[in-house]
Order: C-alpha cells, then structure tokens, then sequence
C-alpha cells in the first residue's frame, strides 16, 4: 500500500500552503474541462484530497466519487458534497462504472513504484464504462534544467516557502523539499515522488487497454510541444462494438 504524507498538519492547512492551486485561474479551467467530459455521466477522483477539484465539479451537477488514503485530507471535505472511499487509489474499487476518471496536480508520482502506477492505470480502466476516458495531469521532469554534476532545483522561492526537489536519476525518484514559516513557526515537509515521462505514462495506458485519445500543455487546450512544463492527457477505453442486426 502506498504511504500517505498528508498528515493531521498538513490536511487543514492545505489550502494555506498551496494558495495557488485554490485561485479562480487555477482551478476553473481545470473543473470546466473535466465537466465537459463527464458529461450527464459519474466521475471517480483518484486521490480526492481535500476535495479541492471534487467539490466544484460536483457542484456543476456531476455524481462525483472519490478515493483517498490519508484520512485526515477527507476529514476536510465539506459534507454532502462528494462520496469518499478511504483506500489506496491505485488498487481500491468501489462499485459502479464512471464516465470519466481523474488523477490531477501529479498525483500518479505519489505512487512511488512502476508497479504501483501500472496497477493505477489498470484500476482506473477497470472503473471506466465503455467509451470512458482517464485523464492525468502530470509534471514533465526538469532533469534539462539541472547544472551537470548537480542534482537539486528549487521549484519556488517566497518570503514564507522554500520549495526544492531532489533527485535520484538512477531511482528515478525525486523528493520534494519544503519549508514553511506559518504563525511563526518553521515547518517543514518531504515526500517522495516517481517522476516520469508521457512517453512511459503511454505505455502504462497501453498495458490497461485504453489509448491516447488527445494531449494538451494545460487545462486551456494549448498545444502540447518539446517546451511543455506540464501535461493534461486524456486515454480512453475502446466503446463496445456495435451490434450486427441480421
């Protein structure tokens, strides 16, 4: 089972250390996108969390369901917003099929083995309906972007965050470093993270039976290219076969 690092600190201050992910700019072109492909169907969260992305969405009128380990980030859900299963979002399931399937802010590299990933895919193909789609939004690794011979880089710098990662290239693991100073305290934090590629998240969705259907750099459908930060891919499962009527 993975290990959960969003502890009883770390849940109710959530939105406190990571303000931006809350902003209107942030998150309502991530909610529109997601609503478009669900649709009139059911959406599964992997790794709901505080319900950050959840909530709105399910206030746009979609069934939302949600797994999620750590108990603390649940506890932070407001009531009656959205159903939460508490379990491992790479092997747990819960019953009924979803429309749409979502993994977002670099949620997949939680799961810190190649295994545990595949196994996510698989899990998420197997929640999908016929037609479905698994969509993930996902960090592209700043290897180009180190010094040779170095192996630290500091992702934000402000006056009450410090944010690093450190990487381990032959593990394929990067941990993320960060320092707080919140109501007068220093606080720190650190998780490990298994970085990759869209290339190897291909061969993932591959393996689960679902394909790539359409890549965007961002939530506002700007074209994916070699520049690219970030990435919003979107697998879809094969649609049943129409029936032959003789």
């Amino acid at each position: 089972m993975s290990q959960t690092f969003f502890d009883d600190w770390i849940a109710p201050r959530y939105s406190r250390l990571w303000p931006e992910l809350f902003t209107p700019a942030v998150l309502d072109p991530a909610v529109d996108f997601l609503a478009r492909l669900a649709g009139d169907g059911r959406a599964l969260e992997l790794g709901i969390g505080t319900g950050r992305v959840a909530v709105p969405l399910a206030r746009r009128g979609v069934p939302v369901h949600g797994i999620e380990l750590s108990q603390a980030m649940v506890n932070e859900i407001p009531a009656d917003t959205v159903d939460v299963t508490v379990g491992d979002f790479a092997t747990t399931r819960v019953e009924g099929q979803f429309r749409l399937v979502y993994l977002v802010r670099n949620t997949i590299t939680n799961l810190t083995s190649q295994d545990a990933q595949v196994d996510c895919f698989r899990n998420a193909a197997a929640h999908l309906e016929p037609g479905g789609v698994f969509v993930i939004e996902n960090y592209i690794p700043a290897l180009q972007r180190l010094p040779p011979g170095e192996s630290i880089r500091v992702f934000t710098r402000t006056p009450t965050h410090l944010g690093f990662e450190e990487y381990d290239t032959a593990a394929q693991i990067a941990i993320s470093h960060h320092y707080w100073v919140m109501d007068g305290e220093l606080k720190t934090f650190a998780s490990p993270h298994r970085y990759l590629w869209p290339a190897e998240l291909d061969l993932m969705a591959r393996l689960a039976g679902l394909t790539l259907h359409e890549r965007w750099t961002d939530w506002h459908h700007s074209p994916f290219t070699s520049r690219s930060q970030t990435h919003i891919s979107v697998y879809r499962k094969p649609a049943l076969p129409v029936s032959t009527v003789r």
